[in-house]
């Protein structure tokens, strides 16, 4: 074999006496008795009722005392677990703990032995037979009918609850990347105004100028100010378009420019009116001039009117002035939408990225990562798991998939005298591999079933589909529920593609022996790989057998 074995189990001493054996048996039966013991207050109940099952435990108060917890009254259900009564018995102490026990289906069973730990030593309780009886029913006060089969939904709770937390995050990021980039917002005033015309927004801003308090207060700097830059504007975005930054000489010199090159059709008289205006502004602002307050309004109706005949002497656009105009605004609704889509890409790459980060930072990088792309070993962990009775004496193992039974090969001389049952999940080709098979022997092999022996020929099975390099370990192993079995891990690499290319997987081997029944349990899984690992913990923590004559 190309295996490296390294075993660990304890070598029994097989030369004592026999009647030594025997003497020592007996000797810890009558301890065990002594100090434990178990009973039922009653060996027959109709189904669903509750029996009690009590456990005694004589002990003096340095001793530790474990009792049973969890489903280890199968086939019974524990329903519900009483506090230890404490009763002073001389110099020790008696335990007393009570279970409350049911089953819903009708029958004869067997509570198993119990497992009960006293300081550093274990005993076993006694099982006890119940047996269940059905309830009579009165069948002339009519039947219900029978309820359809009704389908289970199986999906993943994880799955979902993690699909639902995705969704609310995209949900908010699209929201607000609507609201603060796609939404369109309800318009200001000042922006209501910004988009009209400027000879409209000239106009308007002679109204809100009439609506203010600057005659009444007789503040003509503001009120000059206010009046010179609508005109200045209207100027600057019409005529001359430095109307704004320009001197009033400056000014009034460009528009006479402008007249006599017939770029603008306004008159003398019009551009003497403005310049008289800008000059008494210029020396109310800086020369704190104080003109007659009607004067003052008699320069608004001079600026109204001049506003007017600077429209009517605008040549009106060409058609080429028009097209191009048009095209400007297309391009720059077109610039408007690509920064928009920029900033939207931009945005939610950031944001999916932050949350991813968070994610990672409270759940772990790897573990948000397969929950996003996928991982084959993290949705086996997170399916609904399985929890079955497989052959008989019954294997009761928690598997991520049901297994399925096959039946394998019997060599012709070996079938009168076996009986092999097993249940599957995978192979050697896949990830994760499962196997229950039970073998019963019609007559108990002489000097036993050697263990040994089987383990040997499994790795030369392995061997022969393509395993190398098996590294073996072998010790005691016990269920649960007690029964004690060899266990035998270790390593190997294995070629699944024919490809070269080998990878390390791992293995784990359970053997339970009695007269005439061999059990074996065998997983192998991916190194590395923490899902992997945590599956098998599952399994291997759920592994309980029961004994034949159960």
């Amino acid at each position: 074999m190309k295996h490296k074995k390294i075993n660990n189990i304890a070598e029994v001493n097989v030369v004592k006496p026999a009647l030594l054996i025997v003497m020592v048996f007996i000797l810890s039966t009558i301890s065990l008795n002594a100090q434990v013991t178990s009973s039922i207050d009653s060996t027959t109940i109709k189904i669903g009722e509750q029996i009690t099952y009590h456990i005694q435990v004589e002990t003096d108060s340095s001793k530790l005392v474990v009792f049973p917890e969890g489903q280890s009254f199968s086939p019974l259900e524990m329903i519900e677990s009483y506090n230890i009564d404490t009763i002073k018995n001389k110099d020790k102490f008696n335990l007393i703990k009570k279970y409350g026990l049911t089953q819903f289906d009708s029958g004869n069973y067997t509570i198993p032995r119990q497992k009960i730990i006293i300081g550093d030593k274990t005993f076993f309780t006694d099982s006890l037979k119940v047996q269940v009886n059905n309830i009579v029913i009165d069948s002339t006060k009519g039947l219900y009918e029978i309820k359809p089969i009704i389908a289970v939904d199986r999906s993943g709770s994880d799955w979902l609850k993690y699909l639902l937390l995705i969704s609310l995050i995209i949900s908010l990021i699209g929201f607000l990347i609507y609201w603060f980039i796609w939404r369109k917002k309800p318009l200001t005033e000042e922006q209501q105004i910004a988009l009209l015309p400027p000879y409209d927004r000239a106009k308007l801003a002679l109204k809100k100028l009439d609506e203010s308090n600057y005659l009444e207060h007789q503040n003509l700097k503001d009120y000059y100010s206010d009046l010179t830059f609508i005109i200045r504007r209207y100027l600057d975005e019409k005529v001359y378009d430095r109307a704004l930054e320009s001197t009033t000489d400056e000014l009034i010199s460009r528009l006479n420019l402008l007249k006599e090159g017939n770029r603008v059709d306004i008159s003398k008289e019009d551009i003497k009116n403005l310049e008289n205006i800008l000059k008494r502004a210029d020396l109310v602002k800086f020369a704190k001039s104080t003109p007659d307050i009607e004067l003052a309004k008699i320069d608004r109706d001079t600026i109204d009117l001049e506003i007017d005949h600077v429209k009517e002497a605008l040549p009106e656009p060409t058609e080429e002035e028009k097209l191009l105009d048009q095209k400007y605004r297309e391009e720059q609704a077109r610039k408007k939408k690509r920064n928009k889509i920029i900033l939207t890409i931009s945005l939610g790459v950031f944001l999916l990225i932050a949350t991813f980060i968070g994610f990672s930072l409270k759940y772990g990088f790897n573990r948000v990562k397969d929950t996003i792309i996928g991982h084959d070993s993290k949705e086996l962990l997170e399916s609904n798991w399985v929890t079955s009775e497989y052959g008989f004496p019954p294997v009761t193992i928690s598997t991520p998939k049901v297994l399925k039974r096959v039946e394998l090969p019997i060599p012709d001389e070996y079938k009168a005298s076996v009986n092999t049952t097993s249940f599957v999940y995978g192979s050697l080709l896949e990830d994760f591999s499962i196997a229950v098979n039970t073998t019963t022997f019609k007559q108990a092999p002489e000097g036993g079933i050697d263990v040994e022996k089987t383990i040997d020929n499994t790795m030369k099975s392995m061997e022969e589909q393509g395993s190398t390099d098996i590294v073996t370990l072998n010790e005691k192993f016990t269920t649960p529920n007690g029964a004690e079995g060899i266990k035998t891990h270790g390593s190997l690499k294995f070629d699944r593609f024919k490809s070269g290319n080998f990878e390390v997987l791992k293995y784990v081997m359970f053997h339970f022996t009695s007269e005439n029944v061999l059990q074996q349990i065998l997983l192998t899984y991916p190194d590395n790989d923490i899902y992997a690992d945590q599956i098998m913990e599952r399994i291997l923590n759920s592994v309980e057998l029961k004994q034949a004559e159960e």
